[in-house]
């Protein structure tokens, strides 16, 4: 018999999905968050036949169980751990622990791409290009790799994945995994997600105008809170506001913090670590701790959203050779204008500032990220154009 504990997310129930495929009755799921993991693995200890082998996916333990397991299999238990975090790096010590975060091709992993690599390696599973095809589907999504190779379809089994039961799911994938020979969502599959796409667009609109932003242990981060769409949120947040380090998701009723980030100088697993969670560089986690209500909720919750950038102007453009004109909450103007070919500068309620910037984005980065302005409406920048004309008449 084999007990298989995995997250309850894509890639921990596709962890699941795998062993159901490989072991058929003879393996028992069990779907965890990262809190409960643990006592899950002290019941197992306690509780369950010798004989039954472990089998942990996509989550790691905490210390105290990691000695148990390894007291477990010094006694001729038999245990795998399988993960691809950064953080859980140090549990390859173990013979029982394999953990890796990049592939020898330079990809990074998933928990269900290790799984299968180790199902297959070990021939505890025959390979199949359906099986591939959902597999790299599912390490594509929750390595976010999907986004940069525009992969549409990861994006799409994880929007199907919250829009029905676990159980429907696993069902769905084993039944097509056994019968197709590739992966493709059906007539009514793609009607569904094609309105969820909608309603994805529709709530970050809605969570956009909400984004507050602070400086936090030397970087600017933007808070949100939100229960839905985590990735999709993060990653839009994340493009519309590049001058923010990373995006601080607030889940109140699951008591729970995520973290994104689109840049590559910041790990936000460091940033889930200092509250004691973790994940990856560019998506992490961590419980909503006395230590991050105070830092991202108690600490913010008086301030005002940012402001969003004007969009449908004609005239007040970024990168314009005429300046492009922002204001803050505090109604301070500034004029971010080209000085010649290579230098940009702003002029901060009329008065230039003593900084010189070598390109617009850097000029706009400084003003977002100290001052916290947006881009205005075409009219108000036709009003500070004419004010400057009328000025320019009279000094005459």
């Amino acid at each position: 018999m084999y007990k298989l504990l995995s997250h309850n997310d894509l890639d921990g129930v596709g962890c699941g999905i795998l062993a159901k495929l490989a072991f058929g009755n003879q393996v028992k799921v069990r779907y965890n968050s990262i809190s409960s993991l643990n006592a899950q693995v002290e019941w197992f200890l306690e509780n369950d036949d010798k004989n039954t082998s472990l089998i942990i996916t996509d989550l790691s333990v905490n210390e105290e169980n990691e000695e148990r397991l390894e007291a477990f299999y010094q006694a001729g238990g038999n245990i795998q751990l399988l993960d691809h975090h950064k953080t859980a790096l140090h549990f390859n010590r173990y013979k029982w622990g394999h953990v890796v975060v990049e592939d020898a091709e330079g990809h990074l992993t998933s928990a269900t791409s290790l799984f299968y690599e180790y199902l297959v390696t070990h021939q505890l599973m025959k390979p199949s290009n359906v099986t591939a095809e959902f597999v790299e589907l599912v390490r594509q999504y929750d390595t976010w790799e999907w986004e940069n190779n525009n992969n549409q379809e990861a994006g799409r089994l994880n929007a199907l994945f919250f829009l029905v039961s676990i159980e429907e799911f696993e069902e769905k994938m084993i039944n097509r995994l056994k019968t197709s020979d590739h992966f493709r969502f059906d007539e009514f599959e793609n009607k569904i997600l094609d309105m969820e796409e909608n309603k994805i667009e529709r709530y970050i609109r809605r969570k956009r105008r909400e984004l507050v932003q602070i400086q936090a242990g030397g970087h600017f981060t933007g808070i949100v809170y939100a229960e839905l769409y985590h990735s999709e949120l993060g990653n839009e947040l994340g493009k519309e506001y590049p001058h923010l380090d990373y995006i601080t998701i607030l889940n109140m009723g699951g008591k729970r913090v995520g973290f994104r980030t689109i840049h590559d100088h910041i790990d936000v697993s460091e940033v889930a670590v200092h509250f004691g969670g973790g994940g990856h560089a560019k998506a992490a986690g961590c419980s909503l701790t006395d230590e991050a209500y105070h830092q991202f909720v108690k600490n913010t919750f008086h301030l005002e959203p940012l402001q969003e950038d004007a969009k449908r102007n004609r005239y007040n453009m970024k990168r314009s050779s005429f300046g492009s004109l922002y204001k803050n909450q505090m109604d301070e103007i500034f004029l971010l204008y080209p000085v010649n070919d290579h230098d940009w500068a702003i002029e901060h309620n009329k008065t230039k500032m003593q900084q010189t910037f070598t390109s617009f984005d850097e000029g706009e980065h400084f003003l977002k990220r100290n001052y916290a302005a947006a881009l205005v409406k075409d009219d108000t920048f036709i009003g500070y154009l004419m004010d400057d004309v009328k000025k320019a008449k009279k000094d005459k």
